[in-house]
This record gives structure tokens, C-alpha cells and sequence, in this order.
């Protein structure tokens, strides 16, 4: 029965610390991540994700769960948006980001995987943050909007792509040269990609058109998503990977409402927030009792993205024509760094690329983005009638 216990307070603390945070009209993420710090073992030490595998097993499925509700809110549609705009400004916002981040890993002395792992890592957004940011903010559904989740949706994708390359090249699970397996691997992604809606549409052939008392069209999704996870990893990519490419996938077949309220019920209402958590457990807060060279390292870190990509944004736009006020707008927008940025920080910290001190700055990263964000797209934004120069 004991077993249970740190299960308990997991959700216990996510639940908790939610409600507290929501009070306080802070992101719901900040919280479940203070959360894991404070009851992980460098806070209370009240439970240790690394003594429990049905923790790390949940977690595990949570990051899962958090790359595939990330695909599902990725449309290809948007993609269609002013594609030599989108193109280019996602180009300009991921250019100076990766040199800036590879920069500060060997500034700081860090081998050339832990520095090219940092500059991937600031190449990504977080369509998590902007999508809400920019609905509040009322520029969600513009056209200017529209090619700002669009921009987002490409750095996202091209970030996932160039991790991919960098876990095979760290870790390889083939002999065949990389240029010849990306290509069977591009065609086999090809293959799936024309498989999975099909498989999913015969589902829902089968179960939509019932009484579905036992959620078979939800648990075919689970099977399709889970189905795609193994495969992926047999191929020799990771799960992040797989996750969002599910999702990525069925984003323009799964339209049912009912269905997505009930995936996100189980994503954001157990296995997310667990994910959250532990990787706030895993946050080794003790490495600044040496300020000098940690603090610095996490201000190098958090300021270079946090000014490098609103810069490479902005002036990106300008660029490219946008108003000055649409440009600060894009700037701000490509800030946040969460989903596939902790993602990947866990990835790392279990393949032991990455050393503890990187992690904690890469983890407060993200949740001081998570929150400067939104506001500054607040303090930004503009009507939709906001003139272009």
C-alpha cells in the first residue's frame, strides 16, 4: 500500500499548488514545477523520483502525453500561411538563438554536445504559451497571428528535427550511415504519415456511430499514439519525437470535441502534471550554493534566449515589413520556452549529456519565460487593427 504514497503526493502537491498559484493568477506549469522542488529530495525530500519506477514510468508517459497534445495543436493548415514569410522569420528567430546558446556552452567550457544541445534547445517555442497569450491578447485568429503560430509550429518542428539528428549522432542504434537511414526514415514517415489518419478513421468507422461505453475510440487513439512511441523507438529515435509526430498527424483528423476534452482530461489532468513535478524533483537547487559560477550560468542562459530570440524576432519582422508593433508582438511571442525545452532537458539528463547545473538553469528558463511572455505580449499588444507600416 505504501507504494502508493509518493503517487499520492504527486497529485497531491500538483493539486495543491495549482489552486494556490491559480489564487495568485500565476501559469499553472510554474507551479507544478515549484511543486516537484519542493517536495523532491532537494527540498523536503518527502519522495525521490529515482527510488520509485512507477513514478518515473508515469512521468515518462506524461512526457509522452505533453510532445503529442503539442502535436494536436499544431495544424498543417496554418503551415499554409504566407510560407516564404513563415519560413523566413522562423529562420531569422532560430539562427541567433542557436549561436547565442552554443555560444554560452563554451563560454562556460562545456563540451561541444552540451553546447550544440543548448543552441537546439533555444532554436524552440512553445505553442503551449503563445496560443493562449495571443487568444487573450486578441490576435490569435488575425492574419498577423496566424502567421506568428505558424512561425512557432516551423521552429518547433525544425528543433525536433535537429534533435533527432543529434540523439542518433550521440547515440546510435544503427550502422548505417545517417544520410542513407534518414532517407528510408523520411520514406517510412511518409508511410505512416498516410497510415495513421487511415487507421484512426477506420476507428472511428467502427465506434463512432455507438454507444461507446468503454471509450474504444479514445484507447484507439492511446494504441495509435503508444503504437507510433515503439516504433519510433525501434527506428532508434526517442519518444519526444514520436509524441508530437502522433500528434502532429491526427491534428487535422481528430475533430470530435468530446473525444479532445477527454484527451486532454487524462494529458493535463494526471500524466502531464506528473511529468511537471518530477522534473521539478530533479532540480538540483544546492548547485548554487556556488552563486559565482551557476548564477551566472543561469543569467547567461536566461538572459542570451530571452534577448536573443525577442531580438531575432523583432528584427526579423521589421525585416520582413511587418509594423513596429507587429514585430514587438512576434518578438515577445517566440520567448517562452516549455514543452519541448523540458522535454528535452529530461531526455538529456537521463542519457547523462547534460550536467546537473544545466538542467536547473534550462528548468528556471523556462519558468521565468513562461511568465514574462504573456505579460509582455499584454503590455505589447495592439487591436487586430493594428496598422502594418
Amino acid at each position: 500500500m505504501t507504494q502508493l504514497l509518493p503517487f499520492f503526493l504527486v497529485l497531491f502537491a500538483s493539486l495543491f499548488f495549482s489552486e494556490l498559484f491559480n489564487r495568485l493568477h500565476l501559469p499553472w506549469v510554474i507551479a507544478l514545477i515549484i511543486a516537484g522542488m519542493i517536495i523532491g529530495p532537494f527540498g523536503l525530500d518527502t519522495f525521490a523520483p529515482a527510488e520509485n519506477d512507477t513514478i518515473l514510468f508515469l512521468s515518462e508517459v506524461g512526457l509522452v502525453f505533453l510532445m503529442f497534445m503539442a502535436g494536436l495543436e499544431t495544424r498543417l493548415s496554418s503551415l499554409n500561411t504566407e510560407k516564404l514569410k513563415v519560413s523566413l522569420l522562423a529562420l531569422f528567430n532560430g539562427a541567433l538563438p542557436f549561436i547565442v546558446g552554443f555560444g554560452i556552452g563554451q563560454v562556460f567550457a562545456y563540451d561541444f554536445n552540451t553546447s550544440l544541445l543548448l543552441g537546439i534547445i533555444f532554436v524552440s517555442s512553445s505553442l503551449a504559451v503563445v496560443i493562449p497569450s495571443l487568444e487573450k491578447t486578441k490576435v490569435l485568429h488575425t492574419p498577423f497571428g496566424q502567421i506568428v503560430i505558424a512561425t512557432t509550429i516551423l521552429q518547433d518542428v525544425a528543433s525536433l528535427i535537429l534533435l533527432s539528428v543529434f540523439f542518433q549522432s550521440v547515440d546510435p542504434v544503427t550502422s548505417i550511415p545517417l544520410p542513407i537511414f534518414y532517407t528510408l526514415l523520411i520514406g517510412f514517415l511518409a508511410f505512416l504519415r498516410y497510415a495513421i489518419p487511415k487507421i484512426h478513421d477506420k476507428f472511428v468507422q467502427k465506434f463512432g456511430r455507438q454507444e461507446d461505453i468503454f471509450q474504444q475510440e479514445l484507447r484507439s487513439v492511446f494504441v495509435i499514439l503508444f503504437g507510433t512511441v515503439v516504433i519510433f523507438e525501434l527506428l532508434g529515435l526517442h519518444s519526444i519525437i514520436a509524441g508530437f509526430f502522433a500528434g502532429f498527424v491526427l491534428s487535422g483528423h481528430i475533430n470530435n470535441e468530446i473525444l479532445k476534452g477527454k484527451l486532454r482530461a487524462i494529458s493535463y489532468g494526471i500524466f502531464i502534471p506528473v511529468f511537471f513535478v518530477v522534473v521539478g524533483a530533479n532540480t538540483d537547487l544546492t548547485v548554487f550554493s556556488d552563486l559565482e559560477s551557476f548564477g551566472l550560468l543561469t543569467l547567461a542562459v536566461v538572459a542570451g534566449s530571452v534577448i536573443s530570440k525577442y531580438v531575432s524576432g523583432a528584427y526579423g519582422a521589421r525585416i520582413l515589413g511587418f509594423s513596429v508593433s507587429e514585430s514587438r508582438l512576434l518578438g515577445a511571442s517566440s520567448i517562452p520556452q516549455l514543452s519541448t525545452t523540458l522535454a528535452v532537458v529530461f531526455t538529456a539528463q537521463e542519457m547523462e549529456i547534460i550536467p546537473p547545473e544545466v538542467t536547473t538553469a534550462m528548468v528556471i528558463l523556462s519558468i521565468i519565460t513562461t511568465f514574462i511572455s504573456p505579460e509582455l505580449l499584454k503590455i505589447l499588444s495592439k487591436p487586430p487593427s493594428a496598422q502594418q507600416s
